[in-house]
């Protein structure tokens, strides 16, 4: 249990990919970490792209970031959403500032974009926005995972395995 009593936010919007919503917020809850689901609307649920729920347990503006030890941000068409929400950028801008781990994988790059952290960072993602990360002055490259001090990104679903490992360990340190 070497997570635990460490705090994670995973933001949630609708139609996240479910996969990469679940499938790292279960890893970490593995090895004993709290993991709050965070929406725009507390209590609202959510519906991922094949159809999975996800209830918000907290509001975006009811989040304070130095409550918590990392964020999740998934993938699928949530990330549009996403980046479009001050308080979800404040977040990830504060985990950023304090080296705290940020999971992004597939689409969710476009949050880390938006957020403006990606200048010098070296990050993966879906191919599909790979023009868009280098343009935020990021290099991109086509590996399963890649970690950058506390940033750790991943490409999409079949990745899973070494994304939430990798993320795990960053939030172990």
């Amino acid at each position: 249990m070497r997570l635990e009593g460490k705090k994670v936010i995973a933001l949630v919007d609708e139609e996240f990919e479910d996969l990469e919503l679940w499938y790292p917020l279960m890893r970490v809850q593995e090895e004993g970490a709290k993991v709050v689901l965070a929406g725009k609307e507390k209590g609202k649920v959510y519906t991922g792209k094949y159809g999975v729920p996800a209830t918000a347990e907290e509001a975006f503006s009811s989040i304070d970031p130095n409550d918590y030890d990392g964020v999740l941000v998934p993938g699928g068409w949530a990330p549009d959403k996403l980046r479009r929400y001050d308080e979800v950028l404040s977040i990830v801008k504060h985990m950023d500032q304090e080296k705290k781990p940020i999971g992004q994988i597939c689409h969710a790059g476009w949050v880390l974009i938006s957020a403006g952290i990606l200048e010098g960072v070296k990050v993966t993602s879906t191919p599909g926005i790979k023009d868009d990360m280098t343009n935020a002055g990021s290099t991109w490259v086509n590996e399963a995972v890649v970690v950058d001090g506390h940033i750790v990104s991943s490409r999409r679903p079949p990745d899973l395995p070494p994304y939430a490992k990798a993320f795990a360990d960053a939030l172990a340190t």
